[in-house]
Order: structure tokens, then C-alpha cells, then sequence
């Protein structure tokens, strides 16, 4: 049996889990491809800055993190940009910068998660559905109730608890391994955040050195 005809026999309840599967295979692929953009080489990143940095050209510096995706880059930015207002200036900054990158990192997470939790419910409202034809017409019919309307309830039934299970196994999967991505890119920020303040530190002391 082709899948459009397994919606169809169904009932509508189908079709919302169909827009429910769309909806979690769209976020699921934005979101990693998002994630794949975000997660860089951080220490060969932060290695090129500190050598432009080195030749005492800031600007250079933070045209490269303009240039270069993902929030460690952005932090690295938001350091620059503060290296003015010293160590715990650009640690504030730092702070700041990354209470505005995770929930960038997070966005749209909750409507996958949503989707992996009320597919089931959508599905058992379908069964409900499902036997209270049944129901229907063994209470008008009786003893005459024919085989084969029943036994359309009951499929139909099944269909939409098996449809909520078949949507909501995969779409929590991807949610936890989606989570899993944002994790590994916010561990990522916080070992480049300490990078990023001994680099910013070496470049106020040589700026120092320099003018004395």
C-alpha cells in the first residue's frame, strides 16, 4: 500500500502528522547545516587572529571574524571591539556575547521537541477516532454490521497509532542529536573564551610595552 493511500485511509488526523513530519525534517536540516556553518577549526581561527594581531593590525583582525561564521568568531569580535575596557572588560563582553549566541544555537529546537512529543497525542486522538466509528456502527447496525466497516475503523485506527509513533521515534532522536551538536559548540565557545582573553591580554600588554 502506497503512502498517500495510507494517509488517506487515515482520516485528516494524517495529515496533521504529515505537516508535523515536514515541520521536524525542515528544522532538523536547517538546523544542521546551521551547526556545520557554526562549528569551526576554533584554535587554527584564533591562532590566524593572534598572528594578525601580532603585527599589530586589530583591524585586520576583526575584518577576519567578520569574515569568518560561527560564534566563536563573533566572540573573538565582541573581545576586540572591548579590548579597550582591559581583562574584565573583555570578559563581560565575552559573557554578553555568549548569552546571545546559545539561544541563536537553540532556535527551533523547542518545535522539533514539540513535534516529538504531541505526535503520539495526535496519533491517539486518530484511534480515538478510529474506534468511535467502529463503535458507531455496531450501534446502528447491530447484529447486521457489516465485516467491512468495522474493520475501516479499526484500520484506520491503527494507521493513525502507528503514523504518531513513526513521527515522534525519529524526531526525538534528532532533537537529543541536536542537542548534542549545541553542546559540543558551546564547550567549544567556553575553551575559546579563555583563548580569546589571553590573546586579547597579550595584545593590550604589547600595545603597553610598545608605548613606553
Amino acid at each position: 500500500m502506497s503512502t498517500p493511500e495510507i494517509i488517506r485511509q487515515g482520516g485528516p488526523v494524517m495529515w496533521l502528522l504529515a505537516l508535523a513530519s515536514v515541520s521536524a525534517i525542515f528544522v532538523f536540516l536547517e538546523r544542521l547545516l546551521h551547526y556545520h556553518r557554526s562549528q569551526i577549526n576554533s584554535m587554527e581561527f584564533l591562532n590566524g587572529v593572534r598572528n594578525v594581531l601580532k603585527r599589530d593590525n586589530v583591524v585586520e583582525a576583526i575584518s577576519i571574524c567578520e569574515a569568518t561564521p560561527g560564534p566563536v568568531a563573533r566572540l573573538a569580535k565582541s573581545a576586540l571591539m572591548n579590548r579597550e575596557h582591559g581583562k574584565e572588560g573583555v570578559r563581560e563582553a565575552l559573557e554578553e556575547a555568549g548569552l546571545l549566541e546559545v539561544p541563536r544555537l537553540e532556535e527551533k529546537l523547542n518545535l522539533l521537541a514539540t513535534v516529538a512529543q504531541i505526535a503520539p497525542l495526535i496519533g491517539l486522538l486518530g484511534t480515538s477516532l478510529g474506534m468511535m466509528d467502529t463503535f458507531s456502527h455496531i450501534a446502528q447496525e447491530g447484529l447486521y454490521a457489516r465485516i467491512p466497516e468495522l474493520a475501516g475503523g479499526i484500520w484506520k485506527a491503527l494507521i493513525c497509532t502507528a503514523g504518531g509513533i513513526a513521527v515522534a521515534i525519529p524526531s526525538y532522536a534528532a532533537y537529543n542529536y541536536l542537542v548534542s551538536r549545541v553542546n559540543s559548540i558551546v564547550l567549544d565557545m567556553e575553551k575559546a573564551s579563555s583563548e580569546i582573553i589571553s590573546m586579547v591580554q597579550d595584545t593590550l600588554q604589547a600595545s603597553d610595552g610598545q608605548e613606553t
